[in-house]
């Protein structure tokens, strides 16, 4: 203890005093993780999974630290994000998929260079230039020259949809979207027969 402290305390013991608890003070008690408050905390997340732990710890009267470590320590919770799912699929459609799932496979075991002849493709937007680092723009100037300028792209418009196509040897063909052309059956149409006299 420092100095001032033991004087302090010195002079209550001095004054009658016998204990070496703290005194009792208002406000929050020093540990709030009892039992009643985690089964509160179990109650509210229960009746709504995706509510915030600073409205527990508004509603509970309680730190937002402790409503945490409830939540994680006391409970085994952990906070997930939902993920995104491009659609819902009906019962029917899922049997259409283990159906045709299982006809890829009879196909591939039938014949064992089945897989070196699909094609897939994807498309993905790209930078229609080679974006360069700040070590390529570095110049040797004098003392007092100023810093060199460099005009930042506006990317996008300078950005493009790239169509590729792959085999399991190697890129099959590839198409940039021209300017001002939308990605619509016409454009694929074309796309398909330039695709099909490469193959």
């Amino acid at each position: 203890m420092n100095r001032s402290n033991v004087f302090r305390w010195y002079s209550r013991f001095r004054d009658g005093r016998d204990l070496v608890e703290d005194d009792e003070r208002c406000g929050l008690p020093k540990s709030t993780r009892t039992q009643v408050n985690i089964a509160a905390v179990d109650d509210l997340v229960k009746n709504d999974r995706r509510i915030a732990s600073r409205m527990i710890a508004e509603s509970l009267n309680i730190p937002t630290d402790v409503v945490l470590r409830i939540l994680k320590e006391d409970l085994g919770k952990r906070k997930l994000c939902a993920s995104f799912v491009p659609r819902s699929l009906t019962p029917e459609q899922r049997e259409e998929r283990v159906a045709s799932s299982q006809d890829a496979v009879a196909m591939a075991d039938a014949d064992k260079r089945f897989l070196n002849k699909i094609i897939t493709g994807n498309e993905t937007w790209c930078c229609a230039y080679d974006p360069e680092t700040k070590r390529h723009n570095s110049e040797w100037v004098g003392e007092t020259s100023p810093r060199p300028k460099k005009l930042k792209f506006q990317k996008f418009h300078i950005k493009t949809t790239l169509i590729t196509f792959f085999d399991s040897q190697c890129v099959v063909h590839k198409e940039f979207l021209p300017e001002g052309k939308k990605v619509n059956a016409e454009f694929y149409e074309g796309v398909m027969d330039c695709l099909l006299k490469r193959i």
